[in-house]
């Protein structure tokens, strides 16, 4: 295949995930403004107000990262700004608020994803809503005692203000979906690049030794550092096929997707919030190594756990074929 060729069929893959995204946002962002302008969002806001207060942030982005939990993040990025003005947050709130976004986002589908390949949706939803909400407390603990990314937030990316002028706002809006394009075409043909280098397989097979600490072994080790790197729908889609074969034991299965649910993505995904200004210390180190604290603790429980309690909480997928171990 020619390099002309390649990028055409790059370019058609992204055009048909960008007008999905457009279908999706355009209406929501739409509502989310028309409700701001009678004042329905300060209405609603005390609703996330107890779970935003314990993690330092204002309440009406509990909007924001509801609809990133559903949509996605990308569903989520015209949301925050309309929501919340900039000069309202510091990096801080940004990298709390960019982390929940981060650990647990377009649910519906990946979660689906992940139940494909064996482990129960309900407990890995829980985990990752859970996950994002522990890390970011504890990271907003953090910069609150010691004053870490006090800032005020200084974005190099606004993809949607607040407008007091319709015209404006849909004039904005216009403009961040054209720059949302932009940007998932080019961080697509950016990964692409990698691959073709080779430089993407070197980074994979450098966290290979990594993943085995954590309890991840086998072939699972491989799959799961495609999901760090590049997602959930790469690496758990990966998994399903291997699931299937009977290669990987099932508690590997499992706590592959719970370690890739907690971090996936890390290219694209850190590359958007930190272009909202988050923090990368915060986004990518900082929950990278929580990630590999939490599933080791996680790889711990499931060494004690009776293959009965595993599989009837666990792991549902009955039509699998496999014997257990590991």
């Amino acid at each position: 295949m020619t390099l002309f060729a390649l990028l055409r069929g790059n370019f058609r893959e992204t055009l048909d995930t960008y007008w999905v995204l457009v279908k999706i946002t355009v209406p929501i962002t739409i509502a989310a403004a028309f409700l701001s302008r009678i004042g329905a969002i300060e209405a609603i806001s005390p609703i996330f107000d107890p779970i935003m207060h314990i993690v330092g942030l204002p309440p009406e982005l509990g909007l924001a990262w509801l609809t990133g939990m559903i949509v996605g993040i990308w569903g989520a990025l015209p949301l925050i700004f309309t929501l919340v003005s900039p000069s309202e947050l510091s990096i801080a709130e940004m990298t709390v608020f960019s982390s929940l976004l981060l650990f647990a986002h377009g649910l519906p589908l990946e979660q689906k994803i992940i139940q494909k390949a064996g482990p129960g949706m309900v407990l890995t939803t829980i985990l990752r809503i859970g996950g994002g909400l522990l890390y970011a407390f504890m990271l907003h603990q953090f910069c609150d005692v010691t004053g870490w990314l006090s800032e005020p937030l200084n974005p190099t990316w606004i993809p949607l203000n607040a407008t007091p002028l319709w015209s404006t706002f849909f004039l904005d809006l216009t403009e961040t979906m054209i720059w949302m394009f932009v940007i998932l075409l080019v961080l697509s043909w950016g990964l692409e690049a990698l691959r073709m280098t080779g430089l993407l397989n070197l980074a994979i097979k450098a966290m290979s030794p990594v993943l085995r600490l954590v309890g991840i072994r086998g072939d699972a080790v491989y799959l799961t550092a495609i999901g760090l790197l590049l997602g959930i729908s790469y690496g758990a889609g990966l998994l399903i096929r291997e699931a299937r074969s009977g290669k990987i034991p099932p508690r590997q299965i499992f706590l592959s997707c719970v370690f890739m649910g907690f971090a996936h993505s890390l290219i694209e995904d850190t590359l958007l919030v930190a272009a909202l200004g988050a923090d990368i210390g915060g986004v990518l180190i900082g929950r990278v190594l929580f990630t590999f604290l939490a599933t080791a603790i996680i790889a711990l429980m499931l060494r004690s756990a009776s293959d009965r309690t595993f599989f009837s909480l666990a792991f549902h997928a009955k039509s699998l074929r496999y014997t257990d171990g590991g």
